[in-house]
């Protein structure tokens, strides 16, 4: 068996994240080993808690270093005590996104069995679509003010550029279109907007549709991002790949974790044309740091997905079964039904929860 060797650059981040994160390596590492992939991981500072003692989030040189990895697998970085002077809260995954320019934000809502979940339809038991959320540019482009900032007026600029949207959409068709090939979804994707209002998303569906002639065999429509919300409460299983402006997405995905359950069952990625960065969606629980009731699902997913990237961005069909291999002993462990996390009622912890996959995934 040849083996694959890749460098991961990792980042436990504050709160419950190196409780969750360390564990989820080993489970990811373990995955791989089965298929012949050597993995090298390189534990790396940044967050809320070195900026408390450094004044510095996030050093030069542990971001080089990240940037320089076939991948990055983050947990969740902030704390809401420690803050900027301006106020908001310290967040190096951030600067990531936009120094790294990773504007495709892939976020999966795909549910798990044995988990209860809000919604009674039965279709909603079986969920799965992608929410692709611009991560560099609209709304989130200026977040820390404006130069017309004054002692009565505040602003936040929405900005999105022709060039990123055409990255965003092409990553959607292509992401539809593999989905579909592997008997996922509808071969659809669907534009989420507010045109009837905002100019600069008038000008986003045009681009969309633009691009969509270059994907003949994908389905293209286009939603208000209100009614889109509407759906994802009504009828949340007629959804497949939706790629839209960065706030959007940011509630969006929000709402879809809630359709798996919570936060802790929610991976994600950030996607650009040189760099990933993998994370699960939830932030960093200072409540129930160093309890043990921590949920490390979405983390443990988010390694699966990073194993997929790793597959198609290497050429790599080994990482592609490591990371099924990974996401069926997750499934199995849940499938069983007596796994249930802390968050959504139950009384598993973080170790019941590591140990119940980790079963599976050796078996």
């Amino acid at each position: 068996m040849t083996t694959a060797k890749f460098d991961i650059v990792v980042l436990p981040g504050d709160g419950i994240g190196p409780e969750i994160t360390a564990p989820s390596v080993r489970l990811v590492e373990e995955a791989g080993r089965q298929f012949g992939l050597d993995f090298r991981f390189e534990f790396v500072e940044a967050g809320a808690e070195l900026y408390a003692r450094s004044g510095v989030a996030f050093p030069e040189e542990n971001f080089q270093r990240a940037a320089a990895a076939d991948a990055i697998y983050l947990c969740a970085m902030g704390l809401p005590h420690i803050r900027y002077p301006d106020g908001t809260e310290v967040g190096p995954q951030h600067d990531l996104r936009k120094r790294l320019k990773l504007y495709a934000g892939v976020r999966p809502c795909k549910t798990m069995p044995g988990v209860p979940l809000p919604l009674a339809d039965p279709r909603a038991q079986k969920l799965d679509f992608v929410i692709i959320r611009e991560s560099t540019e609209g709304l989130f482009a200026f977040p820390r003010g404006h130069e017309l900032d004054s002692d009565e007026y505040a602003h936040n600029l929405l900005r999105i550029s022709k060039t990123v949207c055409d990255k965003l959409f092409d990553f959607s068709f292509r992401l539809a279109r593999r989905r579909h090939q592997q008997g996922t979804g509808q071969n659809l994707v669907t534009h989420i907007d507010k045109a009837n209002v905002l100019s600069s998303q008038h000008r986003a569906r045009q681009w969309f549709y633009e691009a969509a002639k270059r994907y003949p065999d994908v389905k293209a429509a286009h939603q208000y991002v209100d009614f889109c919300a509407f759906d994802m409460v009504r009828k949340p299983w007629v959804l497949d790949v939706m790629p839209t402006e960065n706030q959007y997405g940011d509630i969006l995905s929000d709402l879809a974790s809630a359709l798996m359950g919570g936060m802790g069952m929610a991976p994600s990625a950030d996607v650009g044309d040189d760099n990933a960065v993998f994370q699960p969606c939830h932030g960093t629980a200072p409540d129930i740091m160093g309890q043990g009731k921590a949920n490390p699902t979405a983390m443990i997913l988010s390694g699966a997905m990073m194993l997929e990237y790793l597959g198609d961005r290497k050429n790599v069909p080994a990482a592609y079964q490591g990371a099924a291999k990974l996401t069926k002993a997750v499934e199995a462990a849940y499938a069983k039904g007596d796994l249930l996390p802390c968050e959504l009622g139950g009384s598993c912890g973080t170790k019941a929860i590591l140990d119940a996959i980790g079963r599976e995934l050796t078996r």
